[in-house]
């Protein structure tokens, strides 16, 4: 992470010199290396969560027969999963495993113990075919780690034997994955981080300092409730394609917009789901709205673009974030001499906290929007770090 970190400071640097155009704001240009240093290694972040995964995976394989009727009702072209509370229903099949260990997987990732994320999910689609006509299928899971460092994939027939597969190379042989529902666990990770937000915000936690440099017009507009409301959305977006192992399944991406109060010196995250944005080389067309501008100062705001991962603890994340955030507002005696270059520095602070792991490929940090600016057409533009083409546009919502 290292080189990624100074590409960060870098870039911060060039950001902050660029927007101030004073000494004073090289002066307080800030020192995220330090920042990430100092948070990272007790952060929490990251949850392993493999073990947990092939405890999951011997069980069931070892009852396939009592499962084998549940798969064969629900498993078909349009749907290659069943879920934790599907399979606990199920006559004859004994769920203590699973409901332990699911329970276990939720709250190691900050969310209720209730929330049943275990899934068990066909490889692909391909497989579908012959294991409908009878061949025994192998019970798999996705290894911890960066999956670049991956040897073999781990998975057990329906005897309990183990059989080590190709990281890359889709097998032959029917597979199961056992794993998590995706995009229930993003939503879930992503109201658990909203919540988080909101109440740091009601206890105070967030600097409160007085607002300074808007003048009456920006005020009003800041809280006038029959003002238009001014908004930026994703016109076009896709990702680049990597070449990702075969039982990582589906992306599911999420944004985060950060900038600062117009009201206070404070800042603001928002969380932005994506539950469209499954594959890379893909074009999609959400006419989205990502940015509500009412919620940010200096007309700019920055977007980071992330992955949902397995092993995180979206309440420790949501911590991080915050803490990360704060930290380099207190270090900016007057943020309005600086103005548009704070918020490159509070991104990069938050880019900062986030664990080495999420830089060694693109499973979770996806790529980093700089300085998107209300009312600003941007066609096809790239990232910074190359990995997502956007087309933003502005959009004003006029009061019924």
């Amino acid at each position: 992470m290292k080189a990624t970190t100074q590409i960060i400071t870098a870039t911060m640097m060039m950001l902050t010199a660029t927007a101030s155009g004073t000494a004073q704001a090289k002066a307080h240009t800030l020192d995220t290396q330090g920042l990430s240093a100092a948070s990272v290694s007790d952060s929490g972040l990251l949850v392993p969560l493999a073990q947990s995964k092939r405890q999951i995976a011997l069980d069931l394989s070892r009852q396939y027969q009592q499962l084998k009727p549940l798969l064969q009702q629900n498993i078909n072209q349009y749907q290659l999963a069943v879920n934790t509370r599907e399979m606990v229903q199920q006559a004859e099949f004994d769920a203590k495993v699973l409901r332990q260990t699911d329970a276990a997987i939720s709250q190691q990732k900050g969310l209720p113990a209730r929330t049943e994320l275990v899934q068990l999910r066909l490889a692909d689609t391909s497989m579908l075919a012959s294991w409908q006509q009878g061949e025994l299928p192998l019970f798999a899971f996705e290894p911890d780690g960066d999956d670049s460092q991956w040897a073999y994939v781990e998975a057990f027939d329906t005897q309990g034997n183990v059989h080590l597969l190709d990281v890359y190379t889709l097998p032959q042989q029917p597979v199961f994955v056992v794993g998590l529902d995706s995009k229930k666990a993003m939503m879930a990770g992503i109201a658990q981080m909203k919540a988080e937000f909101a109440t740091a915000a009601r206890k105070g936690n967030l600097l409160n300092k007085s607002i300074k440099g808007l003048d009456p017009v920006e005020k009003e507009a800041v809280t006038s409730a029959d003002a238009a409301l001014s908004t930026t959305v994703i016109k076009q977006i896709s990702l680049n394609d990597d070449m990702e192992p075969w039982i990582s399944g589906k992306a599911e991406v999420y944004g985060i917009v950060t900038g600062v109060s117009p009201s206070r010196d404070t800042p603001v995250l928002d969380i932005v789901e994506m539950p469209y944005l499954d594959y890379a080389d893909t074009q999609y067309y959400p006419n989205q709205i990502v940015i509500h501008w009412q919620r940010y100062r200096w007309a700019a705001a920055d977007m980071v673009l992330m992955e949902h991962d397995d092993g995180t603890n979206y309440k420790a994340l949501a911590t991080k974030l915050l803490e990360a955030a704060e930290q380099i507002l207190r270090m900016i005696p007057d943020p309005e001499v600086q103005g548009l270059a704070v918020i490159a520095q509070i991104t990069n602070g938050i880019l900062a906290v986030m664990p080495d792991a999420w830089f060694t490929n693109d499973d979770d940090f996806v790529d980093v929007y700089y300085t998107l600016q209300e009312g600003q057409y941007y066609h096809n533009h790239r990232g910074a770090s190359g990995n997502a083409t956007t087309s933003f546009a502005p959009l004003l919502i006029n009061p019924r």
